[in-house]
């Protein structure tokens, strides 16, 4: 029987984003194999991170690619991405908290691509007047990036509902970032 890889990365990312902490052994049990068999396809805890990292950068450029960045105003391509973004959410959070996948020179070039097109939408966003310009595109990024890791954690803890996920993200997120009218 053939190994069925994206499941088995599926059941890691969910343990993994429920426990941070997990041994390659409850991964294994999470995925229905043996441990030996995990150990086969991954040699260890990095080379397992790593295959995580590919999918999340993955899922990533699709939410991207599904939320038409560059349609319509600003701040309504930031709601399609942070919806279409929503189901990846949790393993997104959990590579966040992965350091090694962000030192130094093997940080993967997918990241980098995907902070460049989060950063653009942002500064469309600046040069059509939605949002502040005090803040930097970059920064923008990566508070978006800290809201939904937080968003994932507070669903997955049961303090939030799914449902209000993209509601709360979206509106925090933009609530500091649009433009205010000087008084």
């Amino acid at each position: 029987m053939a190994l069925d890889r994206d499941h088995v990365l599926r059941s890691a990312a969910a343990l993994l984003t429920r426990k941070s902490t997990a041994t390659m052994d409850e991964v294994a049990k999470a995925a229905g194999i043996s441990r030996a068999t995990l150990h086969r396809h991954f040699a260890g805890r990095d080379a397992l991170v790593r295959a995580l990292e590919a999918l999340g950068i993955e899922e990533c450029e699709a939410a991207l690619d599904a939320a038409r960045l560059d349609e319509g105003p600003a701040d309504d391509a930031v709601h399609r991405l942070v919806r279409e973004i929503e189901p990846a959410a949790a393993l997104l959070a959990f590579l966040y908290t992965e350091n090694q996948l962000f030192e130094g020179d093997g940080q993967n070039e997918g990241w980098s691509r995907i902070d460049d097109r989060i950063a653009a939408l942002f500064r469309r966003g600046q040069r059509g007047g939605e949002f502040r310009i005090d803040l930097t595109p970059t920064w923008l990024t990566e508070a978006l990036y800290g809201l939904l890791a937080s968003g994932a954690w507070a669903v997955s803890e049961g303090r939030v509902a799914p449902k209000d996920f993209t509601h709360m993200v979206v509106e925090l997120l933009l609530g500091g970032a649009r433009r205010r009218e000087e008084s």
